[in-house]
Formats: C-alpha cells, sequence, structure tokens
C-alpha cells in the first residue's frame, strides 16, 4: 500500500506512478490528518510512505500521522521523499521512526521534484516543472523496480553538510513555520478553497476573507491552490508562479 501526503501535489504524483505500476492501493494520508482521525490500515504487501521534505525531514504531521497510525500486515516499509535539492540526514529519523513502529526500513528515494516553497524558494514556471517532472521519472522507475523485486532502496549518503541541514529542523520550524504573513488581496472571492485544502484546519473565513490560526506546517496547499491567486506571503510570494503538480497518468 502506498500511503503519501502531499501539499501541492508532488508526492502525490509519485505515490500515483508508484501504485500505477506496481498494481497497488493508494492512501491519502491527509483526509486522516484533516479529520484528525488515526490510520488503521493491512497491506499484505510492502508499505511506501511518501511525502515531501520539511527542512530535510519528513513532514512533522506526516511522521506523527505513521506514529500514531496502525500498519498492520507488511513489516516491510519504503520511503520516497520528494525534494527541491536534497533530503539531508532524514534517513536517520526514519530509520528510528521504523524501529519505533517495528517495519524493516528498506531505504528512502530522494526524488527531485519542483520546488513549491513560495514562502522561501524560487518556484518555477510551468515548462520549467514540466522538464524537472519528466527527469525525476526515472529515478521513480528505477525505485519502483526495487519495490517489485523485493530490494531496498540504494542507500544515501549523507555527509557532514547533510547531517547539520537535518539538524536544524527545530530551528527552523521554531523561527520561519509562522502564520502571521500569510494574507488575501483584493481579488480573494472567500470561496473558501483554502479552507478545505488546509490539511491542519487552521484557516477559516471571517467578512468572505480567509483568516489563519497558528497551527501551521507551511505545505502551501493554501497559496498555491488559490484558484485566484489571492493569498500572498509577506512581500515573499509576490511575482511567483502558484506551483501546483499535475496528476499522475500513464
Amino acid at each position: 500500500m502506498i500511503v503519501y501526503f502531499s501539499g501541492t501535489g508532488n508526492s502525490r504524483f509519485a505515490a500515483k506512478m508508484i501504485a500505477s505500476h506496481i498494481g497497488d492501493k493508494v492512501v491519502d494520508a491527509g483526509t486522516f490528518i484533516k479529520q484528525n482521525r488515526r490510520a488503521e490500515l493491512r497491506s499484505e504487501r510492502p508499505w511506501v510512505f511518501a511525502a515531501p521534505t520539511y527542512a530535510w525531514q519528513l513532514p512533522r504531521i506526516f511522521a506523527d500521522f505513521i506514529r500514531r497510525g496502525s500498519f498492520d500486515g507488511s513489516r516491510t516499509a519504503y520511503f520516497v521523499m520528494t525534494c527541491g535539492s536534497e533530503i539531508g540526514n532524514a534517513a536517520t529519523k526514519i530509520k528510528e521512526l521504523c524501529w519505533e513502529k517495528g517495519f524493516a526500513y528498506h531505504g528512502v528515494l530522494p526524488v527531485v521534484m519542483p520546488e513549491n516553497y513560495i514562502a522561501m524558494f524560487r518556484v518555477p514556471g510551468p515548462d520549467e516543472a514540466f522538464g524537472i517532472i519528466e527527469k525525476a521519472m526515472p529515478l521513480l522507475q528505477r525505485g519502483i523496480e526495487c519495490i517489485r523485486q523485493g530490494r531496498a532502496f540504494p542507500d544515501v549518503k549523507a555527509g557532514f553538510a547533510d547531517r547539520l541541514r537535518s539538524a536544524i529542523n527545530p530551528l527552523f520550524y521554531s523561527m520561519f513555520v509562522k502564520t502571521k504573513k500569510f494574507h488575501a488581496i483584493d481579488t480573494c472571492t472567500g470561496c473558501g478553497k483554502c479552507v478545505r485544502d488546509c490539511p491542519m484546519n487552521n484557516i477559516s473565513i471571517s467578512d468572505r476573507k480567509p483568516r489563519w490560526g497558528s497551527a501551521c506546517t507551511h505545505c502551501m496547499a493554501c497559496i498555491c491552490g488559490c484558484p485566484e491567486e489571492a493569498i500572498e506571503y509577506g512581500k515573499r510570494s509576490r511575482g511567483k508562479p502558484r506551483y501546483q503538480c499535475r496528476e499522475y497518468e500513464e
């Protein structure tokens, strides 16, 4: 079973590609997270967990989802992490999570996909994003072959810089994962899509405009999914493309 979490679609794309090629079921963890519902899942085939990279680690809400959930049947676990450039030393924490859950760790596959972190980084336009996705597909295919054959993903070597990047994860969350800079501009129609898309139930509509609470994971689902491109993050998002990964199609 392939279980994924995704804010703008990169990890959904990877999950659905894997599911399509190995003929397995795909489950959106975001539905459980939004409903504050504990997962109770069973699979006789290997577990494949797909998620984005947040500050060179698994997203906290996805790691907590796995930690809280019940995953019966197979004890083999693969991890696929989509990223803008690298995953740092994320494998170390993933191994600890696998030990905690009784999974046999079968590796992590870093897959470079278009950057979506509009609050901080440059985001590619549609043509560039398409090219990045096309380049990622052979690597995903090699990962699929590993799963099919029951082999672990190739080991990801983490150097000093990788260990340092992942070590700053707590600092990154405490200093940068804030909501006060999110705001809606005049083109906002109050449609409520951002409310529906937020996995943390952190957005409400007041006076026909969205308002953000404090429980945010910076998944960028609200700002990148707005049909009017009416959400900004301070000045950092101005003029940047809003990135949404297309649905996977064979």
